[in-house]
């Protein structure tokens, strides 16, 4: 038997169809939580791979409205979904605003106003200004990664996810990504930036679900901030990060105690801070850190640095931190 439990405001009449007849609909067996939970029971497939597709729908009169986005996979057990029905299938871009002491722009899902019952992992990303909007990045070039997340998303290939991008001021950036100047930033980080969030959004609160990702110092910075607040942040991604330029981190990641994060590290081959890279994966490993499942290292041949570069690879961390192929008994949220 499958449970599915669908989350969505109270007062709405929902219903579920499945793979096995688009045209029928499946009642729900209990409903919950003031309304606002209905549990659906499915039986499993007689035949075949246990495989089942399902959408919820609003009935409105005569009137059928299809959860917006891709069909959910139904997995054996219990999962939940959070649908939405209205507006875009697209996620929206905030504008630029100060919380926490930091200039941040922030990425919302598709159907973040909509059910208000979701709440979401979330992603702070360095370098803000390189993340959505090519009018402001280095170059012109962005990271795309609004698109990139919206793809995924669409695909049910990630949870929903939160996006905030975390502005640097260019005369200080170096200062604040690299020793001792790291230190200041993720304690700023940590108990500032992070709670101006939770507080005004509606965010998944916890290491578990709060990751940090940056490029070249960004990279290094984010290593960092995740290393010494394993208590804020349980993530941390890190693109052709120039490790050794004006950090202890290898020594660190040696010497100290491991404080149970996960890593994303990837670097241009062969000159994009590879060999800086690899040895603070080889070090992770060596130090008990299990390859593909608490730590991940992908090199790119040819690759340079640059955010062209990132903008190809991002959903790689994207995948690896809120996706299901490398934790395959989880359920998405």
């Amino acid at each position: 038997m499958i449970e599915l439990r669908v989350h969505y405001p109270p007062g709405a009449d929902l219903a579920l169809r499945t793979s096995r007849d688009w045209s029928v609909d499946v009642e729900p067996a209990a409903v919950f939580e003031g309304g606002s939970e209905r549990l659906f029971r499915l039986p499993m497939p007689e035949e075949g791979p246990p495989l089942l597709y399902a959408k919820p729908v609003r009935r409105t009169g005569d009137a059928v409205d299809w959860a917006l986005g891709s069909n959910y996979l139904i997995v054996p057990g219990e999962q939940s979904i959070y649908p939405h029905f209205d507006g875009a299938t697209s996620g929206c871009l905030t504008d630029r605003r100060e919380i926490g002491g930091r200039t941040v722009r922030i990425f919302l899902p598709p159907g973040y106003d909509e059910n208000t019952e979701k709440r979401y992992p979330t992603l702070y990303v360095l370098d803000g200004a390189n993340v959505f909007l090519p009018e402001e990045a280095f170059s012109g070039a962005d990271w795309a990664l609004d698109e990139t997340v919206d793809q995924l998303d669409a695909l049910n290939m990630v949870d929903k996810l939160i996006v905030v991008a975390v502005y640097s001021v260019p005369e200080e950036r170096e200062h604040e990504y690299t020793e001792p100047g790291y230190d200041r930033f993720g304690e700023q980080l940590v108990r500032e930036l992070i709670p101006g969030i939770d507080l005004g959004y509606r965010t998944l609160k916890g290491p578990e679900h709060t990751a940090i990702m940056g490029s070249s110092l960004g990279g290094v910075a984010s290593l960092h901030v995740a290393w010494t607040h394993p208590d804020a942040v349980g993530m941390c991604a890190c693109l052709s990060s120039t490790f050794g330029f004006r950090d202890d981190l290898l020594h660190r990641v040696w010497r100290e105690r491991l404080p149970g994060v996960r890593v994303y590290l990837d670097a241009g081959l062969p000159n994009d801070n590879h060999q800086a890279t690899r040895e603070i994966f080889d070090t992770l490993v060596a130090r008990g850190m299990s390859p593909g499942s608490d730590v991940l290292f992908l090199g790119f041949p040819g690759a340079l640095h640059h955010e062209r570069a990132w903008a190809q690879r991002v959903h790689l961390p994207l995948q690896f931190f809120f996706g299901h192929a490398f934790r395959p008994s989880r359920r998405r949220v």
